[in-house]
């Protein structure tokens, strides 16, 4: 079985690590265009870059970090762990560095992917071929400069923060700062003091979040020392999961929960700006949640500094010197650093072509489809972590991943013991999840007039509940050919244990019930630890 993975970013090397604990006799190779492994913790280094979720919490379900320097961690120090994940289970022996995919092409007879490569170190292409194909390249992997007229007339310093230059010295200089998005929330404080003013270009309110149960700060040595201690340990992480899987009540739009959580939030904006024109202008009329929440310390202290200037509505055109204002005026920056954002359309950034020549650019230029989150109509023996729908802002988001993972595994097991030629989601079952889902966001804040892609984005429903969706494969929610006869995999009529001279042949004689439960609550009620504890 050859398997081709794009990205070597946290996805693809869960993918990696899991593929390689549970099955034998296969081929992988993980092509990824950057110089080592972790995606967009490798490639973003912008001053203050972190992840806005508590650290501890932001690691596999089953390999912690117990020397996390704060409560949340910088983007280097994210990177190292998944750096550290990716030599502890050997997976770099699977990366192929400096290689992008250029194209994919489904081979129907053959029952294959044919698969271009660009080596960016020779620009030659190089071709490959795989029985399955994932997609782990993820939705905040294409930044993307500002629409706007004139960015190549700027003389300056231009910089983007998903391509930060570390050889650029902002002190003493007037810097621009497009944006109050996540990157921007986090950049402001981390370059406020060393700059001579920044002039920061706001084009519309924002939630600034509450931190998830604990504010930020570096730990101590006392702290450090309790997480050594694996039970304190883990009751710390869990303690700390459980409240960000506590948030889902918050979407649910005209709850109590919303209006109590958003005019708690604009409460505490209020005071931290300690500005009442500031207040009005930042604090948005639209629900809280509706966009990502980002948990922003400083910021809001920091953006009141007399060294911080607001620009509040549109930017007109860049010219040589800086930024001209909707307000119709010029602003001249020494550095202008654009935290606008991802390509977040979810259209894949190489052709994908499947059945019938259909190419899965132009089928999701529009509105992108998925099963889940995990696959498209049409296009066989194809998967994508963290697809359309996926729980990106719902909760916690790894655990969402390895879900994915472990379902399309459990598919990818029947390919290579069932003869199975192809498998690919039923469109009809596409379309009914789209149904459902558009019918269920209707109550939700993501629906509300905030300019939100998590429609297409988010799964409708909370993280666990994802979780639950995803525990057993729906197999008739997938269209699978076989290699000819469907049952040819029962092969001479001796089983695997019998032809295992190392086996017990009698595996199934014991002295108790010991057997998994069958219905889905007896099971959900014993993996949860149903009735241990009292919310």
């Amino acid at each position: 079985m050859k398997i081709i993975c794009v990205g070597a970013g946290a996805s693809g090397l869960v993918f990696a690590y899991k593929l390689q604990r549970s099955f034998e006799r296969f081929e992988l190779t993980i092509y990824d265009k950057n110089v080592d492994v972790g995606g967009t913790w490798l490639e973003n280094r912008y001053p203050g870059c972190a992840c806005d979720v508590p650290s501890h919490i932001y690691t596999w379900s089953f390999e912690p970090k117990t020397d996390w320097n704060s409560v949340y961690s910088g983007s280097t120090q994210i990177f190292e762990y998944f750096k550290e994940f990716s030599e502890k289970y050997d997976l770099r022996k699977y990366c192929k560095f400096r290689h992008m995919i250029s194209s994919a092409i489904w081979d129907d007879n053959k029952g294959q992917w044919d698969v271009e490569i660009t080596d960016l170190n020779t620009n030659n292409v190089v071709k490959d071929q795989c029985d399955i194909l994932i997609n782990a390249a993820g939705v905040l992997n294409a930044w993307k400069w500002p629409d706007i007229p004139g960015l190549d007339d700027y003389k300056g310093v231009l910089l983007h923060t998903a391509k930060w230059n570390e050889t650029v010295d902002l002190s003493s200089k007037t810097v621009g700062l497009i944006g109050n998005g996540s990157s921007a929330i986090q950049m402001l404080p981390a370059i406020h003091d060393k700059v001579e003013k920044v002039i920061n270009f706001v084009r519309e309110p924002t939630w600034v979040a509450p931190n998830f149960g604990e504010e930020q700060h570096i730990f101590s040595e006392e702290e450090r020392q309790s997480f050594l201690n694996p039970e304190s340990h883990l009751q710390y992480r869990k303690k700390a999961e459980s409240a960000m899987n506590a948030i889902f009540e918050v979407f649910r739009a005209d709850s109590e929960t919303q209006k109590t959580m958003a005019g708690a939030v604009a409460d505490t904006m209020e005071a931290k700006l300690n500005n009442p024109d500031l207040a009005a202008k930042l604090i948005p009329k639209w629900p809280f949640g509706c966009r990502r929440m980002t948990p922003g310390p400083n910021y809001l202290e920091t953006i009141r500094s007399k060294k911080v200037e607001v620009v509040f509505g549109g930017i007109d055109r860049i010219t040589e010197n800086g930024c001209l204002a909707s307000n119709e005026k010029e602003y001249p920056v020494d550095v202008l650093i654009c935290a606008t954002g991802f390509n977040t359309s979810y259209v894949p950034r190489f052709p994908i072509v499947g059945l019938e020549g259909r190419n899965l650019i132009e089928e999701w230029s529009n509105d992108a489809k998925s099963y889940f989150g995990i696959g498209a109509a049409g296009f066989p023996n194809y998967f994508t972590l963290i697809g359309p729908n996926s729980p990106i802002g719902n909760g916690p988001v790894l655990i969402a991943v390895e879900a994915q993972v472990d379902y399309m595994l459990k598919l990818i097991n029947r390919w290579q013991t069932e003869n199975i030629h192809r498998f690919s989601p039923k469109a009809e079952a596409i379309e009914d999840f789209i149904a459902f889902k558009d019918q269920f966001m209707k109550d939700t804040v993501w629906a509300k007039d905030c300019r939100s892609w998590k429609i297409t984005a988010l799964w409708p429903g909370s993280t666990l509940h994802y979780l639950e969706a995803l525990k057993e494969p729906r197999y008739d929610d997938w269209d699978i050919k076989y290699s000819g006869n469907r049952f040819a995999y029962l092969g001479n009529g001796s089983s695997q244990t019998e032809v295992d001279m190392t086996s017990d042949t009698a595996y199934y004689v014991r002295d108790h019930d010991d057997s998994p439960y069958l219905s889905r609550s007896k099971q959900r009620k014993v993996e949860t630890k149903s009735g241990t504890m009292q919310r």
